[in-house]
């Protein structure tokens, strides 16, 4: 496995998307008030609903992507078995840039879970690239219609389908970046 590689296990869930749900939102609110119990103060750059279900009117995957802002990675490592007690399973995805896991288990995803040092690259980079297609409709949809063709093609391939948007997903975070300045 290379660094940003994530094997799908067998039995994982092929790629389907999903019309916008609006109880997307509150999915994220409930699960936001179990997290904030469990680490409270560790927590120090907020817990943020990310991802495409994070976009009013976005198709997605019905996962909710989940970023909380901490103060370092290593700092961090203890939350992996406090995390677990909450079904959490930990996957060393991208460890130099977070702590990645999965809800309730890598063959089904009700949740991913990110955590992130505060003020990283990757933090403020995650959230400008949400806030960016929050109001810019035409990103949207030049952002669906890629994703729609990968779950096509890609159906049964997770890295391959997140590989292809990585284009897309790094011009739409410039474009982010331009429009923050």
């Amino acid at each position: 496995m290379t660094d940003g590689e994530v094997v799908s296990p067998v039995g994982d869930e092929p790629i389907h998307l999903r019309p916008y749900d609006p109880a997307w939102p509150g999915q994220f609110e409930l699960e936001a008030k179990i997290l904030t119990g469990a680490l409270g103060s560790h927590v120090v750059g907020g817990i943020h609903h990310v991802g495409s279900t994070a976009v009013p009117g976005m198709t997605a995957k019905p996962i909710i992507d989940i970023m909380i802002g901490v103060t370092d990675l290593d700092s961090s490592r203890p939350y992996i078995d406090l995390l677990a007690e909450f079904d959490y399973c930990y996957a060393p995805h991208r460890q130099d840039v977070m702590h990645w896991f999965c809800k309730p288990d890598p063959a089904h995803r009700s949740h991913h879970l990110h955590l992130v040092p505060a003020g990283s690259q990757r933090f403020t980079d995650v959230l400008a690239f949400r806030d960016y297609l929050r109001t810019h409709p035409a990103a949207v949809q030049q952002y669906e219609a890629l994703k729609r063709q990968l779950a096509i093609q890609h159906a049964q391939d997770r890295n391959a389908y997140t590989d292809g948007k990585s284009a897309m997903v790094a011009a739409i975070t410039a474009d982010a970046r331009r429009w923050l300045t």
